[in-house]
């Protein structure tokens, strides 16, 4: 592996021109198919295998042309104080805006009357139009929601409050200035790391084009592959992050090998040959993480993960390719102007033997020597700290309640939250999460369901059975007490179901919610046994050990269950909850939990290798184990540190975005990196090193000899190509020890 890089690497500095110019090509073609492609049409969302699903699958079996899946819109009305919606002229606006929704768009299936609906607040100061589209919600064309919006506008301008509710309105969750704020930040922290603009600019120009020629890809293929708006967003947030930390890794290995006196080409070879194998298999984690989503047979969260590993695998190629491409553009400087001025006083005063002196070893002890001389002087402490801290933190996960956020969790200033209050204050929170109950059978057994379910608790209304054509399938629609994404609903759609027999399904909105929330749960368990397994044996042959990996693993879900109990505490409990822009509590999207396992795992590995790997390295190498975990610290600490800051920073940035869903992925993934970098790697992980000793690298002959070797130290780099010089014949020997 590191000989294929390092001659991969040098092959690309040699040939730089051709390598940037196939890249910005790649980048061209990717831009063009993205503005030429037809606008996506679709964004099914299905759960294969649920009740909720079936229920929809029969609805199109039995009612041809009725849209079951359809997008829909409640047009909300609140008459002025001291009126009532039942007034006459009232009543006359409300009937011109039912004339106007249904010759609004072609893509309108049925719009109905609140007045012979029953959808009439008892006071009569609310009443709401509903409407149904022919197809969903995503859809839906910009004329459409335009005509949808402009009807809510001109009623609201006759005196009616009017706001608008459903998922008609659903676009693209709309992004704010914090994605721009995060690479502003990882440009910050890349200068001060590296001391010079062009080496921070390497970094973010290359992630910058590797997001964009997967976001255009994406772009280019969501008609055909039908794609959902959510995909992109999350390709161009992992897609950032990593992009941006291998390229890092490449750099800052290149500047060290220019430090050791070597020449350019020659030091963008071992860097590649080093630190890109460490790129590969941190990518490789990642690319398992995501392709695995694949188990929970989700179709959308499928796609999601295939499309952010495609981002991941470009992230790597360029990482490997363009970079020391570009390092050839740059020369010197891409070091510092104090390491260009001591790079030529070491040309100067380069011994009689060819050989330059040590790079940091008479140096001042630098952030990262010392701190992991401390953790070896106090590993248990270290360690209890560490585990104890996390674990304080990850207590409120246990209070984890798992659902869907609905209309309610929108911010206050969109019209659909502010419809979703004005139904629950007009006809009871159980309103905005109607549940529609499907009865495959004749009229005698619509009937007899409909008296089964009124005598369930947390019912407020069951809606009259309405049959097909044939007569042997009805609809009864059936509104909770409480909210759609209460524990209360939940345990309503159980106990319907539970009291009915196998003709009778229940789906809807919320019990689609609720049934994928059940899915993500199931797959939990097996979705991460499949990841770590995988991850653990790619790791066991990177560092051919045993508890290294497992090491690994275990301190991955301890950071992963932190984070977790954060974003509980934050979101479901409202700790916190206006600093971040949450303003409505409610159940932790369902996802998260499998979305964070995932993406975290991998990014946590990507920290894991690059660290780890330089210890094994120096202890392959010859050194003790104690000397090798200082000697790891010393080269990669500030590398790690400055990639977890960036990673930090680009995830923070969607914490500021409108969407529930965007925030609270970015905000989960933002903690959990900050826990598993901070915490896990830079502290737990030296510290049972240090415990452990020579035993960390412990692995049974036989396994030994089982496992490929696939040189991740740069081994075969040592013993090929230092054969001239004296310092070469010193490491040849170290590697025989």
């Amino acid at each position: 592996m590191a000989t294929f890089l390092y001659k991969l690497g040098r092959s690309a500095f040699r040939r730089r021109r051709l390598v940037a110019l196939l890249w910005v090509a790649l980048l061209a073609l990717a831009g063009v198919g993205a503005a030429t492609a037809p606008a996506a049409t679709s964004s099914s969302f299905s759960i294969p295998g649920t009740e909720a699903q079936k229920a929809f699958d029969l609805l199109e079996q039995r009612f041809p042309g009725g849209s079951a899946d359809g997008g829909t819109a409640r047009v909300v009305f609140k008459a002025p104080e001291g009126e009532k919606m039942t007034d006459p002229a009232n009543k006359a606006k409300v009937q011109d805006v039912v004339a106007e929704l249904k010759s609004g768009s072609d893509q309108v299936a049925s719009v109905t009357d609140p007045y012979t609906a029953q959808a009439v607040s008892k006071d009569g100061s609310t009443a709401y139009v509903s409407v149904s589209y022919k197809v969903s919600g995503m859809e839906l064309t910009e004329e459409t929601r335009a005509a949808l919006e402009k009807t809510g506008h001109d009623a609201q301008g006759q005196g009616l409050t009017v706001e608008i509710g459903g998922d008609a309105l659903q676009t693209m969750p709309e992004t704010g200035a914090g994605e721009i704020v995060g690479v502003v930040i990882a440009g910050i922290v890349l200068v001060i790391t590296f001391g010079s603009l062009v080496a921070a600019g390497l970094p973010l120009l290359t992630a910058i084009i590797g997001v964009g020629i997967g976001v255009s890809t994406i772009t280019a293929l969501a008609n055909v592959l039908d794609l959902g708006s959510t995909t992109s967003t999350l390709a161009m947030m992992i897609g950032l992050a990593v992009g941006i930390d291998y390229a890092l890794f490449i750099v800052s290995r290149y500047r060290a090998e220019l430090a050791e006196g070597r020449e350019r080409e020659e030091a963008v070879g071992r860097a590649v040959g080093t630190a890109g194998s460490a790129v590969v298999f941190a990518g490789l984690t990642v690319v398992i993480a995501l392709v695995g989503l694949a188990v929970v047979n989700i179709p959308m969260l499928t796609k999601m993960g295939f499309a952010a590993a495609g981002t991941v695998v470009i992230a790597v190629l360029i990482a490997l390719t363009l970079i020391p491409a570009l390092l050839g553009f740059a020369g010197a400087r891409v070091l510092g102007r104090k390491d260009r001025k001591g790079l030529k006083q070491d040309e100067g005063s380069t011994k009689a033997d060819g050989s330059k002196k040590a790079d940091g070893k008479a140096g001042k002890p630098n952030m990262g020597t010392r701190w992991a001389r401390f953790v070896i002087r106090r590993p248990v402490m270290v360690l209890l700290a560490g585990v104890l801290g996390l674990g304080a933190i990850a207590l409120p996960a246990a209070s984890l309640e798992m659902g869907l956020p609905d209309d309610g969790s929108k911010p206050v200033s969109a019209t659909e939250r502010r419809a979703y209050d004005m139904l629950s204050d007009g006809f009871g929170p159980g309103f905005n999460g109607p549940l529609m109950v499907v009865v495959d059978g004749d009229k005698a057994a619509a009937d007899s369901t409909m008296e089964t379910i009124k005598g369930l608790d947390g019912v407020v209304a069951v809606m009259p059975p309405t049959p097909n054509k044939a007569g042997d399938t009805a609809m009864i629609t059936v509104i909770p007490k409480d909210r759609p994404s209460s524990v209360e609903t939940e345990e309503l759609v159980h106990d319907i179901r539970g009291a009915t027999g196998d003709n009778v399904l229940v789906s809807g909105q919320t019990a689609m919610n609720i049934d994928f929330s059940q899915k993500m749960n199931d797959a939990l368990v097996p979705y991460l046994a499949l990841v770590v397994g995988l991850a653990f044996l790619l790791l066991m042959v990177v560092f051919r050990s045993i508890l290294v990996p497992l090491k690994a693993a275990l301190g991955f879900l301890l950071s992963v269950v932190a984070a977790l109990g954060a974003v509980v505490a934050v979101f479901q409990w409202g700790w916190l909850g206006s600093l971040f822009g949450v303003e409505q509590t409610g159940p932790i999207m369902s996802m998260m939990p499998i979305f964070m396992v995932g993406v975290v795992f991998g990014l946590a590995m990507d920290y894991e290798v690059f660290l780890v790997t330089r210890m094994r390295e120096a202890y392959v190498h010859g050194e003790r184990p104690g000397e090798a975990i200082v000697t790891g610290f010393r080269h990669s600490a500030r590398v790690v540190t400055a990639a977890a800051v960036i990673m930090i920073a680009v995830f923070s940035g969607f914490i500021g975005m409108t969407d529930q869903m965007i925030k609270m992925i970015g905000f989960g993934l933002a903690v959990a990196v900050l826990f598993d970098a901070f915490v896990v790697r830079m502290a737990i992980v030296p510290a049972v090193l240090a415990l452990l000793g020579h035993k960390a690298w412990w692995l049974p002959k036989w396994l030994d000899r089982a496992l490929p070797n696939v040189d991740v130290e740069g081994e075969g780099l040592v013993t090929e190509k230092d054969v001239d010089g004296p310092q070469s014949g010193q490491d040849r020997e170290l590697v025989k020890v």
